[in-house]
């Protein structure tokens, strides 16, 4: 069965207040993915990273993340997270950005959305921190998905 872990990253939410992250939760659930864990950390690479790091050392599937993935200064979700994969997908944030420009115009261009491999060979999601976001990348490119590349990652 696989699972997932799930880090919130917001300086204004909380487990109750983090919609995205219970959206994110909602989607796997009903996709058969046990939700292993739900954190929420501030935009902070030091607290991202432990956080990111902890989840590495269980035994989980998928580290999802949401939110800190724009262009702000206090977006830092991508400095944190990316020294930690291995191995980045590039064609998910291109094609995450394709599909969000279809939804919020040219906008989208100022996310960072990602994916890759961490060292244990769980498979990452840094998605922004909006709804709208993770639903997208949850219905057309996350769920069905993630069996085939965790399938080809570990041939």
């Amino acid at each position: 069965m696989t699972s997932v872990s799930i880090l919130t990253i917001s300086d204004t939410r909380n487990l109750k207040t983090d919609r995205s992250g219970q959206l994110i939760a909602s989607f796997l659930t009903k996709s058969g993915i046990t939700v292993n864990d739900r954190q929420v950390v501030i935009d902070d690479i030091v607290a991202i990273q432990s956080q990111f790091l902890a989840f590495e050392q269980t035994p989980t599937d998928l580290i999802i993340t949401n939110g800190g993935t724009g262009i702000a200064l206090r977006d830092v979700t991508i400095q944190a997270i990316s020294p930690l994969l291995v191995e980045t997908i590039p064609g998910f944030g291109e094609a995450f950005r394709r599909l969000s420009v279809k939804e919020v115009g040219t906008r989208a261009l100022a996310s960072r959305a990602l994916a890759g491999f961490n060292v244990k060979n769980q498979l990452c999601y840094c998605l922004p921190g909006s709804s709208g976001a993770c639903q997208t990348a949850m219905t057309h490119l996350i769920i069905p998905e993630f069996k085939h590349l965790l399938f080809e990652r570990n041939k």
